[in-house]
């Protein structure tokens, strides 16, 4: 009976269940560890981490507006040129 009970439970056989959460954990421990996070300073690394993604957000936005002035230098005075030949022509 109180074996009936363990395995009600754990949702299984508890030696099952038990190995499945070891591997459980040791695939969100590497995929922690690959993002960043420490165990030993959990919070300072979430904190990090929030911080890096709140960067690598703007830091996107950054780039995107350099692309656009680089780009803008050419695309304005042809836009311009073009829509003065074209004036001249009408």
């Amino acid at each position: 009976m109180a074996n009936d009970q363990l395995t009600r439970f754990f949702g299984g056989s508890p030696t099952m269940v038990l190995v499945r959460l070891v591997i459980l954990c040791v695939v969100v421990g590497v995929i922690l560890a690959a993002i960043g996070l420490d165990p030993r300073n959990i919070l300072d690394s979430l904190i990090g981490f929030a911080e890096s993604l709140y960067d690598l957000g703007f830091g996107a936005v950054e780039r995107v507006w350099r692309y656009f002035l680089l780009g803008a230098v050419v695309v304005i005075p042809l836009w311009l040129l073009l829509r003065l030949l074209n004036g001249f022509k009408r």
